[in-house]
């Protein structure tokens, strides 16, 4: 219709439009993107070129939320906002947003992702918009042989390996508690 798609390709850069007719894999939850330490994926917004009434253009807000809240694509279950897609009809383009798949950040809004470990991306609709299907996307960061770091930011993923370094919140009480009574 009135879309148009820019990809524009980068080294190490995968395109990936956000848009309800681009793909059905995003409303199943089994679009999965492989990545590398260092790699960039490039998320481009929806646009139309040609004018649409305001409740036929697709807005989105973009989370980044933990398996649950992929499942249930709610943002609310640990989620926080990445980006927003708000401009569909910009005269500069689409929007576009970049995910840097890094171990280490120098940025206070930055994310520090593990190899070997899934992230996980929902949409939903800003509030007085007309309701679109929840968008889902899981990012599957490969593992490397050389990368032993663990990121102390375990809440956004999920670690294939099956094995967990968190302590239950329980453990944590029992152990402050058993402190305090032997001091």
């Amino acid at each position: 219709m009135g879309h148009t798609q820019r990809v524009k390709h980068e080294l190490h850069s995968q395109p990936l439009n956000i848009e309800t007719k681009s793909c059905d894999r995003f409303h199943n939850g089994d679009y999965t993107v492989d990545v590398s330490i260092n790699d960039y994926l490039d998320i481009y917004c929806p646009h139309y070129e040609v004018p649409l009434p305001a409740e036929r253009m697709e807005r989105y807000i973009l989370y980044m939320v933990n398996f649950d809240g992929h499942i249930s694509c709610d943002h609310r279950q640990r989620g926080f906002k990445r980006w927003e897609c708000n401009r569909p009809d910009s005269p500069n383009g689409p929007l576009k947003f970049s995910e840097k798949f890094q171990l280490f950040t120098p940025f206070s809004l930055g994310f520090e992702f593990r190899p070997g470990h899934e992230y996980y991306y929902i949409s939903s609709t800003p509030p007085n918009i007309v309701d679109r299907p929840c968008l889902r996307l899981k990012v599957y960061v490969r593992p490397t042989n050389d990368s032993l770091y663990e990121s102390p930011e375990p809440i956004f993923t999920s670690n294939n390996s099956g094995l967990s370094l968190r302590v239950p919140h329980s453990s944590l009480g029992f152990l402050l508690f058993w402190t305090i009574i032997v001091l």
